[in-house]
């Protein structure tokens, strides 16, 4: 039942699939105390409170939109991308010959960038398997057609460093929490987060980091690629380092604060894991 509404999903218009989803991200707000407590929080500690109305809607049309993102021919995707910004940072790697390591939050349509580099050269991405075993296939499916797949382990972290080594891209989402051992209590936003450092050594490749996102344009229109450098080297030992990635996604996020994920529980502790010290 639920691959089949997937699929179905994927053959609507981006317009309809905005429309749909602004509904379902009012829906959840009504109906989730959970999600309207994390969410609430969240925005609040950021001090962009007043994008809560468009967030909430943004953040069901993130949702809405994947079935079609994952599902539909790659140039049908990457013809949703009606505008670039930043693109001669990844020309400026390619004529480098260095490897790129896309840094991608949960803002915006998240999955589109690395869509967008695909059709031009292989880009590997770090995959968690999702909790709900019918929506692996549609996953591995969609993603694993035109991108490089490498589970969130100790094999494949050795294949995303092959890839930056060999010169090619890496894409990730530096703000999703982490397991235990594998990340630091750095600040976000001013509280503390516990916060990957895998980002920060991938880096030690030399790739060339960029911060990534797509925003998401008005009534279906598509989405606005941009990529940005980051605003200084990484400098000192992987707890700073860490917490400097923290704070070149926050000046991301100031972009474009309606479009990020605020209900995603960035601020809980990993199963195992020790909370910050006070």
């Amino acid at each position: 039942m639920l691959p089949a509404l997937f699929r179905f999903l994927a053959r609507l218009p981006l317009p309809v699939l905005h429309n749909l989803g602004a509904l379902a991200g009012w829906l959840a707000w009504l109906l989730s105390a959970t999600y309207r407590r994390n969410f609430s929080i969240q925005i609040a500690l950021a001090g962009m409170i007043d994008a809560r109305n468009a967030a909430i809607a943004e953040a069901g049309k993130s949702l809405l939109e994947l079935p079609k993102i994952w599902l539909c021919r790659q140039d049908e995707v990457v013809g949703r991308v009606v505008k670039v910004s930043g693109w001669e940072l990844v020309d400026e790697a390619w004529a480098a010959g260095r490897g790129i390591l896309f840094l991608t939050p949960h803002l915006g349509c998240f999955e589109v960038a690395a869509q967008y580099y695909a059709a031009r050269r292989p880009i590997t991405v770090l995959y968690r398997r999702p909790k709900q075993d019918w929506l692996a296939p549609l996953i591995e499916e969609g993603r694993g057609a035109n991108l490089k797949l490498a589970p969130a382990d100790l094999a494949g972290v050795r294949r995303l460093l092959k890839a930056l080594k060999s010169g090619e891209a890496v894409g990730m989402l530096p703000d999703q929490v982490p397991g235990k051992g594998e990340g630091v209590w750095v600040p976000f936003f001013g509280r503390p987060a516990y916060t990957m450092t895998l980002a920060a050594r991938l880096a030690e490749t030399g790739a060339t980091v960029l911060m990534a996102y797509a925003e998401r344009l008005h009534y279906g229109a598509g989405y606005h690629l941009k990529l940005f450098p980051l605003s200084g080297a990484l400098e000192g030992d992987l707890t700073t380092r860490a917490a400097q990635l923290n704070r070149e996604l926050e000046a991301l996020v100031r972009l474009c604060p309606e479009q990020y994920l605020w209900g995603y529980n960035r601020y809980k502790v990993p199963a195992g894991a020790e909370p910050p010290s006070a």
